[in-house]
């Protein structure tokens, strides 16, 4: 059983950053953070790959950056420009072979 451990996230003011990590008790295949909107379905925010294959929503491109350190298990989201439609509860997510696993998530609030 893989464990998830977050760190980041808060209160900032549109246009500003924010930085989310996320480590892993153990080996992982590709990961990634979501988020959740209050009213909303969970989306994908960004994705990596093992490999360093990233994917990103339509609405974080040019503003968000995915990056991990294989040898230490963890995934980091850089946040820029950030907009109000940010806000959300935001996920770390891992896959191994076996199965998918979840970070308790945190806040993101973005004011205008």
């Amino acid at each position: 059983q893989v464990q998830l451990e977050e760190s980041g996230g808060g209160l900032v003011q549109a246009g500003g950053s924010l930085r989310l990590s996320c480590a892993a008790s153990g080996s992982i295949n590709a990961m990634g953070w979501y988020r959740q909107a209050t009213g909303k379905q969970r989306e994908l925010v960004a994705r990596i790959t093992s490999a360093g294959s990233t994917n990103y929503a339509d609405s974080v491109k040019g503003r968000f950056t995915i990056s991990r350190d294989n040898a230490r298990n963890t995934v980091s989201l850089q946040m820029n420009s950030l907009k109000p439609e940010d806000t959300a509860v935001y996920y770390c997510n891992a896959e191994d072979f076996v199965s998918m696993y979840w970070g308790q998530g945190t806040q993101v609030t973005v004011s205008s």
